[in-house]
C-alpha cells in the first residue's frame, strides 16, 4: 500500500513538473506599458459601494 502511494506521488510530481518549467524558461521581457489614469469611474464605484453598504445597514437596523 505504501509503495503504491509513493509511486502515485512520484508520477504526479513528474507529470506536473513540465508545466512549471514551461513558464520559467524563455519568457519574453515585460513590455513597457503606460500607466492607466484613474478617473471619475473609481469615484463612482466608491460612492456606489458606500451607498449600498449604508442601505444594507439601514435595512438591517429597521428589521430589528
Amino acid at each position: 500500500m505504501r509503495k503504491a502511494l509513493l509511486i502515485t506521488v512520484i508520477v504526479i510530481i513528474i507529470s506536473i513538473l513540465p508545466i512549471f518549467t514551461k513558464y520559467a524558461i524563455g519568457q519574453p521581457p515585460v513590455p513597457d506599458t503606460q500607466p492607466i489614469p484613474i478617473d471619475g469611474g473609481l469615484f463612482l464605484l466608491i460612492i456606489a459601494g458606500a451607498s449600498y453598504g449604508a442601505r444594507k445597514l439601514y435595512k438591517q437596523q429597521n428589521e430589528d
